[in-house]
């Protein structure tokens, strides 16, 4: 039995798009609302702009900041964990995430510095949750060390006794 031409080619766009299709269902982007919730922390947070980190935190984070770190500000307490040889905070990025049942997820994101123009390499890790309203809040941090650390990693910053852990 010989196959036309034209039944391989619909034969390979049909395996493509059901690639494709699986690609896109069971691996998640980047894009999923916790990301795009601790992203914003991080980027707020590091640039010293209180008002959007706050935005970011749930209200019992948003009261451990204001008791907790200096002068009350979410970046003043990150800027603590900083190694002055990195220069300023510039960017970062969502590296993984894990969910822990449906409301919750933890997320790595990967921090860039000044330092030698693009110094990165700083891992932080945000815990976040759906909250009652169906926003997706920052609760809880650790990190905002250097990568080449050996306890860097999401498995190793989500625990409690984690480097930086806040609260």
């Amino acid at each position: 039995m010989q196959l036309s031409l034209r039944t391989v080619i619909v034969g390979l766009v049909a395996v493509s798009a059901l690639i494709i299709a699986a690609t896109a269902i069971f691996v998640p982007g980047s894009t999923h609302p916790a990301y795009e919730a601790a992203t914003a922390f991080v980027n707020a947070a590091g640039r010293g702009d209180e008002a959007a980190a706050l935005a970011q935190a749930s209200p019992a984070l948003r009261a451990a900041i204001a008791a907790d770190c200096p002068g009350g500000r979410v970046s003043d307490c990150v800027a603590a964990y900083a190694d002055p040889d990195w220069g300023r905070f510039l960017n970062g990025v969502y590296r993984r995430a894990q969910p822990d049942g449906l409301d919750a997820w933890d997320v790595q994101i990967i921090a860039t510095y000044q330092f030698g123009v693009g110094f990165s390499g700083i891992c932080i890790y945000n815990r976040v949750e759906r909250q009652p309203d169906d926003s997706w809040q920052v609760v809880a941090w650790s990190g905002w060390v250097s990568c080449s650390r050996p306890d860097t990693g999401l498995s190793a910053l989500m625990q409690p006794a984690a480097v930086h852990r806040f609260p």
